[in-house]
């Protein structure tokens, strides 16, 4: 069975109509999430939690998309990383 894994994060940003983090040691890790529904509640928590911050954005990020089981191993798995 396919675990279907999602990152829940976010932190402010220098400018709004970007996606760079003004400090990434500030950025807020919400959890890890099995499936897109769940990561999206977790998501929408959090956005609802930071609207009066215009700089604030959480994002989902989908683990299952970075790692493809079927595929031959990446380089810094040939490393032993």
């Amino acid at each position: 069975m396919t675990q279907r894994l999602h990152l829940v994060f976010g932190g402010e940003l220098v400018d709004p109509q970007t996606n760079v983090f003004r400090n990434v040691d500030d950025i807020h890790v919400v959890g890890i999430f099995p499936d897109y529904d769940s990561a999206y509640n977790a998501w929408k928590s959090e956005a609802q939690r930071t609207v009066d911050n215009a700089h604030m954005r959480y994002f989902i990020a989908h683990l299952h998309r970075l790692r493809d089981e079927e595929a031959p191993a990446s380089s810094t798995e040939e490393l032993g990383h």
